[in-house]
């Protein structure tokens, strides 16, 4: 179960075939690509730079991929998460999931997603035309993760 934090960019296809690596029982992988975007909040943003604790990162990236696990029947899980500076189009998180069916595997790739935004610690500061900005926490994403239950 990979988990990488990583500054470089990431090539899904190539990451997507390594997870599978030829196994013939996978029978669905489901995978989402976060991409930053030009404008948030309504107002136009030129970077975003992600920042994290190395060590403690990792162990809760670790941890999400690992509940994913208990709770779907899924082969592997990988997330790859990028940190430090970032321009509008640029990749930011690739979560892939490998699987028999795929009502687990998408179920799966959603958890992780959900609770990679409201629980993994990473800090997003914006700069825009009026400054820099720290991101704040939305309240939607705390409700999807919410849908999911206790962990």
């Amino acid at each position: 179960m990979p988990v990488r934090v990583q500054r470089e960019d990431f090539d899904a296809g190539a990451e997507i075939a390594r997870l599978r690596g030829g196994n013939t029982k996978v029978g669905a992988v489901a995978s989402f690509i976060g991409v930053a975007r030009d404008v948030n909040d309504g107002d136009s943003v030129a970077t975003m730079t992600l920042e994290h604790y190395p060590g403690m990162t990792e162990k809760a990236l670790e941890k999400i991929a690992d509940e994913a696990k208990c709770r779907w029947r899924v082969m592997d899980v990988l997330v790859v998460h990028r940190v430090g500076e970032l321009k509008p189009t640029d990749q930011i998180v690739l979560v892939v999931v490998t699987g028999e069916h795929r009502g687990e595997a998408f179920a799966a790739c959603e958890f992780v997603m959900d609770y990679l935004k409201t629980r993994a610690p990473f800090w997003k500061r914006e700069r825009t035309p009026a400054g820099t900005r720290w991101v704040e926490a939305r309240a939607s994403d705390d409700e999807a993760a919410a849908r999911w239950g206790q962990d």
